[in-house]
């Protein structure tokens, strides 16, 4: 077997943006309709904040500072590892783009209620203060 015959795993980033009231900013996915955080994949070439950094400001308008790592995530079918940061928004503007079609700030409740338990995890342990939680998943439910 050559290294290339190997699996390989991706390294993906997102960013859980909390206000005042602790409710967390979602995007909706235009490809899925789905609620989540904002984030995407690492590209080779970038650092984990910069490219953090470059997915929230892609998926929202906004200029974000990274606070914290707040958990580890692996999604065990597909080989992604998701590092997921809380993160403050220091500037830009809330615009839809081809990628996302609205935006809504959720609490803790709406995240459980509007989210699939693998993404709604993230944004949950990233509203708690504490340790970093590190979490393996199939792509919809914990395992």
């Amino acid at each position: 077997m050559t290294p290339a015959d190997l699996p390989r795993h991706s390294v993906s980033v997102a960013g859980v943006i909390a206000d005042e009231q602790n409710r967390a900013l979602l995007i909706r996915r235009r490809d899925t309709g789905r609620w989540e955080p904002p984030g995407g994949v690492l590209e080779l070439s970038e650092s984990i904040h910069d490219g953090l950094r470059r997915e929230v400001r892609e998926e929202t308008g906004l200029e974000v500072d990274p606070v914290a790592l707040t958990g580890v995530y692996k999604n065990m079918k597909r080989g992604v590892v998701a590092l997921v940061f809380r993160c403050e928004a220091i500037g830009g503007e809330l615009t839809t783009n081809p990628e996302v079609t609205e935006f809504r700030w959720a609490t803790p409740d709406e995240v459980r209620a509007l989210v699939v338990e693998a993404f709604a995890v993230r944004v949950l342990d990233a509203l708690k203060t504490g340790q970093v939680a590190i979490r393996e998943h199939d792509g919809t439910n914990l395992v």
